[in-house]
């Protein structure tokens, strides 16, 4: 290898890890914001308190609408309900999304639940460390939704990542992720002009 090469490959990396612990400052210290009621609360499935944190919203009265995308084919409201960690006041108004797989699934078939109702804000609950790329998401199948930010933590997910390899690995690909997701959209952007 020539020196040259290592020096960007050095760089890169550097680059890379800089990145990186800017987005675990970011995921951690992110706080759920309780604002205003919006239109709905838009739950993205797959991770610990996710759920527990999107109903909480709704028995507080934040939103009249829940749309839980990703749950498995056979889930039923009922089952939900009967979770331990769940307690819907009212379950009236919430719909179980079973076809999407990934993050791109859920904002796609979110946007279609969104445009059909009207829906002009939302409560968006996920994980910390997924909130960023689901954020960049929703925005692009909705630029003019307002998006109100919900992260959830899990006691799965260790702070101190460097000391725990499932979290190191689980953080690693989302941050990855992430990036992708920048890049893609910052080349559709470039194409748009």
């Amino acid at each position: 290898m020539t020196k040259k090469f290592c020096f960007i490959l050095l760089l890169f990396l550097g680059l890379w890890f800089a990145g990186f612990v800017l987005f675990m400052h970011k995921i951690y210290n992110v706080q759920n914001t309780e604002r205003g009621k919006a239109d709905a609360i838009v739950v993205l499935t797959g991770g610990r308190n996710r759920l527990s944190g999107a109903v909480k919203l709704l028995n507080s009265q934040k939103a009249e609408k829940m749309f839980v995308s990703g749950v498995f084919r056979d889930t039923s409201i009922k089952e939900l309900q009967n979770r331990s960690d769940v307690e819907f006041f009212n379950s009236e108004n919430v719909v179980l999304d079973k076809k999407s797989t990934n993050t791109v699934e859920n904002a796609i078939e979110s946007a279609q639940w969104i445009e059909q109702y009207d829906i002009k804000s939302i409560y968006l609950v996920t994980s910390n460390y997924h909130m960023p790329r689901s954020m960049i998401e929703f925005h692009h199948y909705n630029p003019r939704l307002e998006i109100i930010p919900y992260p959830v933590y899990s006691d799965k997910v260790s702070q101190e990542w460097w000391k725990d390899w499932s979290s190191f690995k689980l953080l690693i690909g989302e941050y990855n992720k992430f990036l992708y997701v920048l890049f893609r959209d910052g080349l559709s952007v470039k194409k748009e002009d």
